[in-house]
């Protein structure tokens, strides 16, 4: 939709002219997200302060039947903060204050452009640790909030989700709602704060959100765990979790990502001279307790096929080995000239099946695939590598390789996305996961919150 001159007018005589920019204006960057592949240019972007100026903007946008999509950071993957519609986008960064830490009921309330890094370190300065933790630390929370974001440590901690206790939403008229709030249980109705959860901006303006804090652990040690097949590495992870330990993280990778990291970060990793490796994460409140842990683990894993056990214990050890972890994916997407992503999630003693499938299929389809991910949670990072293929064969094999892939997922139990949402670029993967009932239950929640379908058009459903 193009807004006509009236529209563009009101608009700006409601925004300070610092803070909104027309049409011509708007840089590149803001026609796409991280990874690409999805375009559109809004015709208006407003870098919004207030929960009260999304509320104007939003009652003047449902009046006049004008798209509206919310931005974070722009770090996200499938194309869900794109303004595929034209319309106005709402930038949310300059709404990065934390409002409030309620020491007595574990809370911190934020408004919704805050960092996730930003929000990490705050925690951490007052002891107490936010535990989701996305790879992605320039994300906004709200963006997190959006996509139920997962991260490293959901084999202990959880999701996202089990973080929120509280939001503040605008709706798609305007209208202002607070959904939970700052207590632990609530059965009163249906949850319409956990159905903003993961919506990806379709259903409301998140703008602040109270979320639940856990006292930080006094002790963290991690373990790097060589093996000479990937089989076998990923194989190990269920006997792990039934020893009775709770590690914080295990991730898995493979020797070719490791060396991309190392070449992207110019510093060494500890070992790369084996095919996989384990990466485990422990912590706790006494280093007996730690210790005794890991050490059960690493007695299990050198008697079941491990190459070697590297304890990761110094501040050295662990920006070396977690710098490189963080970087896998600008790694990969340095090493290709274009790249595109498979986020699926499968029941975690299915992981090593659904690896050995994708490098079957990037043999038969003569491709690249590298891949990383969560082996505790079974939520895996597959990419598809461009490299030199012209642009007719290469849309032809990532159209073939993610049909195939997505398909393998569902056989084996699992879902299309396990932490980056669906956006734009995975709505047809969706559909087919969840089939006609579901999908149409969908479309209904969207038409109670959105009626005239305004909010980020075209994304998810």
């Amino acid at each position: 939709m193009k807004l006509n001159e009236e529209q563009l007018s009101f608009l700006k005589n409601l925004i300070e002219p610092a803070r909104i920019q027309i049409r011509d204006e708007i840089g590149e960057d803001y026609s796409h997200d991280e990874l690409g592949g999805v375009y559109g240019y809004p015709d208006v972007l407003i870098k919004v302060v207030s929960t009260g100026e999304i509320s104007q903007i939003m009652t003047y946008a449902y009046e006049q039947d004008i798209p509206v999509v919310v931005r974070g950071a722009g770090t996200g993957l499938v194309g869900a903060a794109v303004a595929v519609r034209g319309g106005i986008m709402l930038e949310t960064t300059l709404m990065n204050h934390i409002l409030e830490l309620d020491e007595e009921n574990l809370t911190v309330t934020v408004e919704s452009g805050v960092l996730l890094m930003e929000l990490a370190q705050f925690a951490e300065e007052h002891q107490f640790l936010y535990p989701p933790d996305p790879g992605e630390k320039s994300a906004t929370i709200g963006g997190n909030i959006s996509t139920n974001a997962g991260g490293m440590r959901a084999v202990k901690y959880g999701v996202t989700r089990d973080y929120v206790r509280g939001l503040t939403v605008v709706l798609p008229n305007g209208r202002v709602e607070r959904f939970g709030g700052k207590i632990v249980k609530n059965s009163s109705g249906y949850s319409l704060k956990d159905l903003m959860i993961g919506s990806e901006g379709t259903l409301g303006i998140i703008t602040e959100a109270i979320l639940k804090l856990v006292p930080l652990p006094d002790k963290s040690v991690s373990l790097l765990v060589p093996y000479k097949k990937m089989e076998d590495a990923i194989g190990t992870v269920p006997e792990i979790i039934k020893l009775k330990t709770t590690p914080t993280a295990i991730e898995f990778m493979e020797r070719e990502v490791l060396l991309f990291a190392e070449e992207f970060l110019g510093k060494k990793f500890p070992d790369t001279k084996s095919s996989a490796y384990l990466l485990l994460t422990f912590d706790g409140n006494s280093a007996s307790q730690v210790e005794g842990e890991y050490e059960k683990v690493a007695r299990y894993c050198l008697e079941h096929g491990a190459e070697d056990v590297f304890i990761v214990d110094t501040p050295e050890r662990k920006d070396s080995v977690w710098s490189a972890r963080g970087a896998f994916l600008e790694a990969i997407k340095a090493s290709t000239s274009e790249m595109d992503e498979c986020d699926v999630v499968v029941p975690r003693n299915r992981v090593a099946d659904f690896i050995h499938f994708t490098h079957d299929l990037s043999r038969k389809h003569d491709i690249r695939i590298p891949s990383f991910g969560h082996a505790g949670d079974g939520n895996l990072h597959i990419y598809i590598c461009r490299d030199e293929l012209k642009e007719n064969l290469w849309k032809q094999k990532l159209t073939e390789v993610f049909a195939e892939m997505y398909e393998m997922a569902m056989r084996l139990g699992g879902a299309v996305s396990g932490e980056h949402g669906v956006g734009y670029a995975k709505k047809k993967y969706l559909e087919d996961q969840l089939g006609e009932v579901q999908i149409e239950i969908m479309r209904g929640i969207k038409k109670v919150f959105d009626p005239k379908g305004l909010l980020n058009p075209e994304k998810v459903i």
